[in-house]
């Protein structure tokens, strides 16, 4: 496996090297490169199978140097300092990125996930979505990024009916097609979803009020939502659910 890191930062170039070649024996090669243009020219000459990739360099961010890369044909890791907004659109994306300082064990974990999807080609795809997501498109147009065991998803989030968890897994419903299995806990979706109106109705459910026909007060109360599904929602949970709906 060959790996290109992009970072204006030698110490840190330097350091991400060294884990990889501590921590990752599969690698073969690993070249690097300092900013946009030396990152371009390496991805054409060097054909890496996984680049990690900078936020912000001298020269331009990683994002445009991804929208000048046309059929990328390798796994893609950011690396980023915190920034919220950033990684809300990695995680609609389903996009690998890590945290500065690089953590020694999400590295390793990161690079076992890119072997695993070498000949994965949607990133171009996943890339359009981040870019989308970071341009502040309108929410009734966003999509998100979901993988099961075999197949990766570009959903419409105005799609989504509902979320349900599964112990650490979350199913995706939606009106017209059949639901999804994602291996991420209901929690992580929350966080992405719920800015854009998604409500927690109960411990097990995320709900899309845009969806929502009717409140059944019976049996403790229920949402029925399009196509006739109904989720519960918590005694807990019932004032302010039904405050939000009220305004809609």
């Amino acid at each position: 496996m060959k790996v290109l890191v992009i970072d204006n930062e030698p110490n840190l170039r330097t350091a991400i090297k060294a884990l990889l070649n501590a921590f990752c024996p599969e690698i073969k090669s690993i070249e690097e490169a300092d900013g946009v243009q030396t990152g371009l020219q390496k991805v054409k000459v060097f054909q890496p199978d996984v680049v990690l990739l900078d936020v912000e360099m001298d020269d331009g961010s990683g994002f445009d140097l991804m929208k000048q890369v046309i059929n990328p044909g390798f796994q893609l890791i950011f690396i980023t300092a915190h920034n919220k907004y950033a990684i809300e659109a990695f995680q609609f994306s389903a996009i690998d990125y890590l945290l500065k300082p690089v953590d020694p064990d999400a590295l390793q974990k990161s690079m076992q996930k890119a072997a695993m999807n070498i000949r994965n080609s949607n990133l171009q795809q996943q890339v359009e979505i981040l870019l989308q997501q970071l341009s502040g498109i309108q929410n009734h147009d966003r999509k998100i990024v979901l993988k099961d065991i075999e197949n990766t998803y570009f959903i419409k989030v105005a799609d989504i009916l509902y979320c349900e968890a599964e112990g650490t897994y979350t199913k995706f419903y939606f009106s017209n097609s059949d639901p999804i299995l994602v291996s991420k806990n209901l929690k992580e979706y929350e966080t992405i979803l719920e800015p854009l109106g998604f409500l927690r109705t109960h411990h097990s459910f995320l709900a899309n009020p845009g969806k929502v026909k009717m409140y059944d007060k019976t049996d403790g109360g229920a949402l029925i939502l399009e196509g006739g599904h109904s989720i519960p929602v918590s005694q807990r949970k019932k004032d302010f659910v039904m405050q939000v709906l009220e305004k809609k």
